[in-house]
């Protein structure tokens, strides 16, 4: 793991001014370094556990390894203790949602951002040991690698808030349906909303979950629907989306189905020819 010296990650992040996102303990930078490379940064604030403690997580992000999580390349512990994380060069889903300037997201690749978020959460809750991370799900915090794969750059050990969701070790059983999973599948709902209609969690994520409890819901989807998607969807696989997102935020803290059956479903009703 690289040491980096903490007046290039200063200047790569033009003074810790290209923030991406921040919570009540994480502010995350992107930084350009002068190889040319955008990468994301991450500063631990109130990290008062001492360097072993921060050394430690650094270990344990160290050793997670999977497509779609954005990978640890090192840190440095100078005036402030930051990560440095892979290469974000599309940036997050959030820009990509809301930008007006940016080539609006397809249908294909929205599926695939599920997916693959799906993935990353079933490989850090169930084949992970010991799970004991804690994990934030939302477009402001999922990055975009140059093949539009989708990239967990939130998970830890230390809590980020009130978004943060911690998954201990004893709670979560195999299929992980325990209330920290709850939590996920939460945000996994919220997502999933945002992907279809386009529309930030940060401001109207109390509308879109009311909006999906709805009894007919379904009546309404084309006024929700994202106009930048036009008519390339696949009815079918909306509906599918839809389906998940609901089961998500049906339940809360109580979930009625685990992170595992979740993504066969996602596999078999999005990637499996259509009847």
């Amino acid at each position: 793991m690289k040491r980096f010296p903490y007046k290039d990650i200063k200047r790569a992040t033009d003074g810790f001014q290209s923030i991406m996102y921040t919570t009540s303990h994480i502010a995350a930078y992107k930084a350009r370094f002068q190889d040319g490379g955008v990468v994301l940064i991450k500063e631990m604030r109130d990290y008062d556990q001492g360097k072993d403690a921060f050394y430690r997580e650094v270990q344990l992000l160290g050793r997670l390894h999977h497509r779609h999580l954005l990978a640890l390349k090192g840190f440095s512990t100078g005036h402030r203790r930051l990560l440095v994380f892979d290469n974000i060069e599309r940036g997050s889903l959030k820009e990509h949602l809301t930008d007006p300037i940016r080539t609006p997201l397809d249908w294909k690749t929205r599926l695939q951002i599920v997916i693959g978020v799906v993935a990353a959460l079933e490989y850090l809750l169930l084949f992970n040991e010991p799970p004991m991370y804690h994990v934030s799900i939302s477009s402001s915090s999922i990055m975009l690698d140059e093949n539009f794969n989708a990239k967990l750059s939130d998970v830890g050990l230390q809590s980020s808030g009130e978004n943060y969701v911690t998954v201990p070790h004893t709670s979560c059983a195999k299929d992980c349906m325990g209330q920290e999973c709850g939590n996920i599948m939460f945000q996994l709902g919220v997502l999933i909303l945002e992907l279809v209609t386009g529309q930030s969690s940060d401001d109207r994520a109390a509308d879109l979950v009311q909006w999906i409890r709805e009894y007919r819901f379904c009546s309404s989807i084309h006024k929700m629907l994202d106009p930048d998607l036009g008519n390339s969807y696949d009815s079918r696989e909306l509906k599918s989306l839809l389906a998940v997102a609901k089961l998500c935020v049906r339940y809360g803290d109580k979930p009625k189905t685990s992170i595992l059956q979740v993504l066969r479903y996602l596999h078999k009703k999005i990637e499996s020819p259509h009847d």
